[in-house]
């Protein structure tokens, strides 16, 4: 997955603005206490990322 991949699948679960927001706030124990906009800076692959993200949201299956 790439990082235009993830932020799309983002926009969709939450909406442009929000997912930046809740990108930048919200900590997950996934990630090691990390936000996602941390992990990805860490390094960390948005497939990882995202997969944190959608555990964190309870998205259905479809969009894992």
């Amino acid at each position: 997955m790439r990082h235009t991949e993830f932020w799309s699948r983002m926009d969709d679960a939450l909406g442009r603005d929000y997912s930046r927001v809740w990108a930048g706030q919200f900590v997950m124990a996934d990630l090691g206490g990390r936000t996602a906009l941390q992990a990805l800076e860490a390094g960390e692959s948005p497939k990882t990322v995202w997969a944190a993200v959608w555990h964190a949201l309870e998205l259905p299956a479809r969009e894992r």
